[in-house]
């Protein structure tokens, strides 16, 4: 049985129903944990390992791997990037 297929926006958080404002942070916060979970992956790191790192505590490594984005702030996720050497920028359009 064939479903409804429907062309994504490109913010899966708005496809799921966010108000604006709400689905382009979440996409921001999501985007800035996969650069950390992939940071952690290429440096070859255990959670524990990444919490010393960050200074932060494993159950928050945890959060950031699983991609429980809505515990998280986007500053919060922006100060760790900057801590390991991500570079994060904002981009604007009209």
């Amino acid at each position: 049985m064939a479903g409804k297929v429907t062309k994504s926006s490109g913010n899966i958080f708005l496809d799921l129903g966010f108000p604006p404002h709400e689905a382009e942070v979440m996409l921001l916060r999501a985007q800035l944990a996969e650069a950390l979970r992939a940071w952690m992956e290429r440096e070859g790191l255990s959670q524990a390992q990444t919490a010393k790192r960050l200074g932060i505590s494993q159950p928050r490594v945890s959060e950031i791997t699983r991609g429980k984005v809505e515990l998280l702030s986007l500053d919060y996720l922006v100060g760790l990037c900057a801590k390991v050497g991500i570079s994060v920028g904002v981009r604007l359009a009209a």
